[in-house]
């Protein structure tokens, strides 16, 4: 049985935990070979060989994806050892605490918007000649909370930061089209990762229409979608996964 991504090489950024690093997984239970990269060294190293152990192909590397002179090393590297670029997903993010704007610390808005949408920036104009080579796919995760009929309680930044991945993710669409690179944008909603921390899922839970919080693996479903060539006439898709939440 040929697997869809066999012979692809998928980068996946914020790919030590939560959905980077389910998706990483489908991307390999699929034939891809995947370039992880995440902040956390013993998280990283320990996906790494459990994507082995499955019988893929993965390599960890440790990267700041807010710092432009590593994002530039880590490209030439990739580069390096791979040779292609067949799929990128823009995963890595943060959320930070919410508070009302005269409590938000200025580090926090600085450092959500650096790492949410400066380091996609960063990430993206890296590797997009490998990408143009390829005529590959882009995946960027956004939110619920940056959807213009969605205001999620006081995540002024990452909301702000949310948004502007799905304008950058528009822009990208409708200008690297003619040069067949597919841009697509996810919306995931209430998805049970490490930034939930110890909150209650039962509250969470009964503000989705469909009853349940969603899992990683949820996404990494769509995302494999969206990479495949299922969806070679998609392009410019602003895509919630959020089981009705955003509705």
């Amino acid at each position: 049985m040929i697997k869809k991504f066999a012979d692809k090489v998928a980068v996946v950024t914020g790919a030590t935990s939560g959905i980077g690093a389910a998706c990483a997984r489908k991307f390999v239970e699929e034939g891809a070979k995947v370039a992880l990269v995440g902040r956390n060294q013993d998280r990283g190293n320990k996906l790494e060989q459990d994507l082995k152990a499955l019988g893929g192909y993965a390599k960890f590397y440790g990267c700041d994806v807010a710092d432009p002179e590593k994002v530039k090393d880590l490209a030439e590297s990739i580069e390096q050892d791979f040779g292609q670029v067949d799929i990128l997903f823009n995963n890595a993010g943060v959320m930070l605490p919410s508070k009302e704007i005269e409590r938000m610390p200025i580090e926090d808005w600085q450092d959500t918007f650096n790492i949410n949408i400066n380091g996609m920036f960063y990430v993206t104009r890296s590797l997009k000649p490998l990408l143009l080579e390829s005529h590959g796919c882009i995946i960027n995760n956004a939110s619920i909370a940056g959807m213009q009929h969605y205001a999620a309680g006081r995540s002024y930044a990452y909301s702000a930061s949310k948004a502007a991945v799905i304008q950058f993710s528009h822009q990208m669409a409708k200008n690297y089209g003619e040069e067949h690179i597919r841009v697509n944008c996810i919306c995931p909603g209430i998805i049970d990762t490490r930034i939930l921390g110890d909150r209650d899922r039962k509250i969470y839970a009964e503000r989705i229409p469909m009853g349940y919080v969603g899992q990683p693996e949820d996404v990494a479903k769509v995302v494999a979608f969206l990479a495949s060539e299922d969806a070679a006439y998609l392009t410019g898709v602003v895509l919630p996964i959020d089981g009705g939440a955003s509705l």
